[in-house]
């Protein structure tokens, strides 16, 4: 096959809304820049996905010099600035309980009114340090409010592989991956134990456990059937988890990934 390199980078600001296709993207421990750094919460704390509320995947976010701008399909956007008014907020995602804090009321009225129930547009501040599972962490990496790792990578051949058993082909934004890496194999991502994108060094540390949220068309916000969950269960099934796409830790280098760096497998 071709040479491997990176042919897609994502970042996804605001948990499970639209994802940002970007050339570049800089690294940081808990992520790319920017990505996953705020979160739809309800009264109580609790993290809100497409997995109970499919509607999230219609709002549009774009970065811009002032602010994250979302965008629904109806109503007028919704300006996010980069610091918000900052009061506390203890939030739950999954087992974890971290500090947020708010970013307006205007926020909160507006996804409020898109979804139709009360939330809350939280952020994640620098002096928060939600760690990695301890059971595959190396030095107590941390992670921003991603499921539970800072960077998910798919190999653009192993949805091309899935794509060839399904009745109608899938885009990679049903997987919401950050890294795609083209001119490998279909799933040689699963035998990695540290590649090189650009100067950057990571670490697979554990597959990717796959939800109803694959099952949710992101261009109609609505459960679209049992696919492709249904399909991967017959070939990429372990236990009682369907596995697609490796969670990565960064282990060495920094600075700025781009699209078309090449990937090399260390190990």
């Amino acid at each position: 096959m071709a040479e491997m390199h990176l042919s897609a980078i994502t970042i996804y600001p605001i948990k499970s809304l639209k994802g940002i296709a970007v050339t570049e993207a800089a690294l940081e421990p808990r992520g790319l820049v920017l990505d996953r750094r705020w979160m739809l919460v309800d009264n109580f704390g609790a993290f809100m996905t497409q997995r109970e509320y499919p509607r999230m995947a219609l709002v549009r976010v774009d970065v811009t010099p002032h602010g994250l701008l979302c965008v629904a399909p109806a109503g007028e956007p919704l300006l996010v600035p980069y610091a918000g008014d900052g009061q506390p907020f203890t939030v739950e995602i999954w087992r974890d309980h971290c500090q947020a804090v708010t970013v307006s009321r205007e926020a909160d009225e507006w996804f409020s009114r898109f979804l139709g129930l009360a939330c809350h547009l939280v952020q994640m501040p620098a002096t928060t340090q939600r760690l990695v599972d301890t059971e595959y962490a190396h030095t107590g990496e941390v992670v921003s409010f991603a499921d539970g790792y800072p960077f998910l990578l798919i190999g653009q051949a192993s949805l091309d592989d899935l794509n060839q058993r399904l009745a109608a082909p899938l885009p990679m934004t049903r997987f919401r991956p950050n890294f795609v890496v083209a001119g490998a194999e279909p799933f040689a991502e699963d035998g990695w134990q540290r590649v090189q994108i650009g100067d950057a060094v990571f670490a697979p540390v554990k597959p990717c456990a796959r939800c109803e949220l694959t099952t949710v068309d992101p261009d109609r916000g609505v459960v679209a059937g049992k696919e492709p969950l249904r399909t991967l269960a017959t070939f990429r099934k372990q236990g009682s988890k369907v596995l697609f796409g490796q969670n990565l830790l960064l282990v060495a280098g920094d600075g700025t990934l781009r699209v078309g760096d090449p990937v090399r497998v260390l190990a």
